[in-house]
């Protein structure tokens, strides 16, 4: 089960953190990958890992996920190269940190064009070619915060675009249900990435983590792994619409 090899999969912020996680994990089931981020170099670097590592096939897109038009020429760049597109991962994202109170037009708008338009773009264009093959899996990963309020960080827009990626999962999973393409949400708790790592080894974090993730930790590398692989297989075509925490318990209290 859950044998990835000869699919074509997406992965949008590949470059670093979740996204490059996720990627190896596709390959690491047999998956030839179409990588996407800005930054290209790093990008070379994860294909020449990957092709070594796993024997498949790594085809690096610098792509800004809130252009369509880097967007739409990405899409036909996969199509010509791989000739068709089984798996979406829409990974990539940022945020502008603040309340509802504080918050500028800027930092709102920034934080919805990448973490939710984003999604649409990427969807529209990819999901054109799932469609046209009468076989795709879109998961999107959203978040524990599209979910839940939290008392922690002030972070409106960042909840707001992450509820929207929760529903338009289940819009989509609707639209595409007769055509053979299935959409699914991840909601990732609190995980170690580079970039997160420094904050989550605090003892301040430590101490937050005690009294409001059940497991009391936070995701280690790899974790989000099985969900993602799960959504991708063809052994999860009677799934669609789900949202899946993967948060430690956050949610479940």
């Amino acid at each position: 089960m859950f044998d990835l090899k000869g699919q074509v999969a997406v992965v949008t912020g590949a470059s670093s953190g979740l996204g490059r996680q996720m990627a190896e994990a596709f390959a690491r089931q047999g998956a030839n990958l179409a990588i996407l981020a800005r930054r290209i170099e790093r990008l070379e670097e994860l294909k020449k890992e990957l092709e070594k590592a796993y024997k498949v096939k790594v085809l690096p897109v610098k792509v800004d996920v809130t252009k369509s038009n880097e967007i739409d020429a990405a899409a036909k760049k996969v199509k010509k190269e791989f000739g068709k597109v089984d798996i979406l991962l829409n990974c990539a994202g940022s945020s502008k940190d603040k309340g509802a109170l504080e918050m500028n037009d800027e930092e709102w708008d920034f934080t919805i064009a990448t973490d939710l338009t984003s999604v649409f773009k990427m969807t529209r264009a990819f999901g054109k070619l799932m469609v046209e093959n009468g076989y795709g899996r879109i998961i999107n990963i959203a978040s524990m915060y599209g979910l839940v309020g939290n008392t922690e960080i002030h972070t409106v827009a960042y909840h707001s675009s992450k509820g929207g990626v929760v529903n338009f999962t289940r819009a989509v999973a609707a639209e595409l249900a007769t055509k053979g393409v299935t959409c699914n949400a991840i909601c990732p708790g609190y995980f170690e990435t580079e970039l997160t790592k420094p904050v989550l080894d605090t003892p301040q974090f430590q101490e937050f983590a005690k009294i409001h993730v059940p497991m009391e930790r936070y995701g280690k590398p790899g974790e989000l792994d099985a969900a993602a692989v799960f959504l991708a297989s063809k052994e999860a075509s009677y799934v669609t619409g789900l949202i899946m925490p993967v948060d430690g318990g956050y949610t479940c209290i």
